[in-house]
């Protein structure tokens, strides 16, 4: 009589089953940043132990934002995950950047701000080059659209009002708001950057588009130009001057 052949399992068949029934009783809470990653492997891998290609990401690249933010061709380069994993992560990244602006896409952000917080914290906050954001709003400082103006160190030479302009005529934006990272975490502004503000507020008074904020994000924490205070001050030596 033949014996029946026992199916073979996968040694981490047991695991991945555990972490996906944590994952959907608790959410993320309580995960490690390489079982993130590992779960998220693990969609596209169904019969792999995942662990070690995880860990591998994490220090190949050193921390779980610059994984998501990583090339689809870096990410396959590493042992184990390949290109098919690569465009899942990468997949990952862009669907919940466009969930985040699909949330700010027409609310009101200057009366209700904690969206785009949370829009900029997660798209540019953890960015490893400075990029600046347009933030464009219509009459009622509802969002038009969002788009990222220049990509690299900021100073005051490299950023063009005569562009910014153009942008914001484009979407028929009524007003502004401004932000972009500083890679360091560090959120204390620089003189380019209240170079930039007054270059860029004045340009836009002189084509009657009003600029609400500028904001400097960092890992955690932002700066607000208008909260301290440089917005209003600005707005008036534009009166003062054109007076």
């Amino acid at each position: 009589m033949e014996v029946p052949k026992i199916p073979r399992t996968n040694k981490g068949e047991g695991h991945r089953k555990r972490l996906r029934k944590k994952f959907l009783e608790s959410g993320l809470n309580g995960f490690h940043d390489y079982e993130v990653i590992e779960l998220l492997l693990s969609l596209n891998t169904p019969r792999k132990d995942c662990k070690q290609s995880a860990k591998k990401l994490l220090a190949r690249f050193k921390t779980f934002q610059a994984v998501l933010e990583a090339r689809a061709e870096d990410l396959a380069q590493v042992e184990g995950v390949g290109s098919i994993n690569s465009i899942g992560i990468r997949l990952i990244k862009e669907v919940a950047d466009r969930y985040l602006t699909a949330k700010i896409v027409s609310r009101d952000v200057v009366q209700n701000p904690d969206d785009l917080f949370e829009y900029l914290r997660h798209t540019i906050g953890h960015k490893t080059k400075e990029v600046f954001v347009g933030i464009f709003l219509d009459a009622k400082n509802r969002v038009l659209t969002s788009e990222i103006l220049f990509t690299g160190t900021l100073t005051s030479s490299a950023v063009y009002p005569r562009e910014v302009i153009i942008k914001a005529l484009q979407h028929n934006a009524a007003a502004v708001i401004f932000a972009h990272n500083h890679p360091s975490g560090d959120v204390d502004p620089s003189s380019n950057d209240f170079a930039i503000t007054k270059k860029l507020l004045f340009a836009l008074k002189y084509v009657g588009i009003i600029l609400h904020e500028h904001l400097i994000t960092g890992n955690k924490d932002f700066y607000s130009f208008a909260k301290a205070g440089v917005i209003s001050k600005l707005n008036k030596e534009f009166e003062e001057y054109n007076g």
